[in-house]
């Protein structure tokens, strides 16, 4: 049986008033409108919901057991607008993405941390992946939104661009490219060379020196940004790497690797159609303090 809630409503301030005056004075109807609206209901019911005499109003066996449900049914609409408007003002709720080791394990503590200043209501989900499981973790709606590159092939995906990314070499302070603004891919090609495996990252390396009709050695490949870091300071080749993932506090010299340059685009991924919630947008729009100084797009 569907009833009003406009009428239930009626009926509550009836009910807790034990005046129909009172009701219609609450409630800004007239007092028939009020009468006839209850009058109404119990016939949908089929049961008397008030004893009327010219003094008062009592409710019913039926009477009370409907105003016991209706309070606890317009305290559960009450509470879930209340959630309603609080997470449309960012106060509450649930926010889920998934960032690229990259950009995670540089860029994105500051930001956690400022959203959480200005947002402490927020529970927050990061997913560190590389860019084709965050791709996938995008297209399945297992995340709000991905931070990484740009996908090659969007396809039903869209990109948001956030800023341009130099692939870096990183080479020690006493070798002789450190004191250059660049080194072309065809001088990297003839050192021992340390890269990421398994990524974009790579598979853009790897074109631009077939193009080049180079095949240099790729002697190590790794998995962790810190790691190859860490063998590329002890001696073992040269790092190459994105820029934004150069730890600060390295004594190694990154160097843009130019003739050609090589770059990547970090956007914010979404499906395309996808209206990100309020907390998720809000999200993103503090996201342009992940360009590193003079990287953003179009600088």
């Amino acid at each position: 049986m569907k009833i009003n809630f406009k009428v239930l409503s009626t009926f509550l301030a009836v009910a807790e008033n034990a005046s129909f005056r009172k009701a219609a004075e609450q409630t800004h109807l007239s007092l028939p409108a009020v009468s006839m609206q209850i009058k109404q209901l119990e016939e949908r019911l089929g049961v008397a919901l008030f004893q009327r005499t010219t003094r008062k109003v009592e409710l019913t066996r039926e009477g009370e057991e409907l105003m016991i449900s209706t309070r606890k049914a317009m305290a559960e609409l009450d509470a879930s607008l209340a959630r309603i408007q609080k997470a449309a003002e960012a106060q509450q709720g649930h926010l889920s993405f998934a960032c690229v080791p990259t950009i995670a394990g540089t860029r994105l503590p500051a930001l956690l941390v400022e959203f959480a200043r200005r947002y402490p209501g927020i529970s927050v989900r990061v997913r560190e992946l590389a860019q084709p499981d965050l791709l996938e973790a995008v297209r399945r709606r297992d995340v709000d939104f991905g931070i990484g590159p740009a996908p090659d092939r969007p396809g039903e995906l869209d990109a948001q661009a956030l800023f341009d990314d130099d692939y870096v070499a990183l080479v020690p302070a006493a070798h002789p490219a450190a004191a250059k603004a660049g080194i072309t891919l065809r001088e990297l090609a003839k050192l021992p060379l340390l890269t990421l495996g398994a990524s974009q990252f790579e598979r853009h390396l790897l074109t631009a020196l077939r193009e080049e009709d180079l095949a240099p050695e790729l002697h190590y490949e790794f998995t962790h940004v810190s790691t190859m870091v860490a063998m590329a300071e002890a001696g073992l080749g040269v790092g190459v790497m994105p820029a934004v993932a150069v730890p600060p506090g390295t004594a190694l010299k990154a160097v843009r690797i130019v003739r050609p340059v090589m770059t990547r685009t970090i956007a914010i991924i979404t499906i395309r159609g996808h209206t990100l919630s309020p907390s998720a947008a809000r999200f993103v729009d503090m996201c342009g303090v992940l360009a590193p100084p003079r990287a953003k797009k179009g600088t």
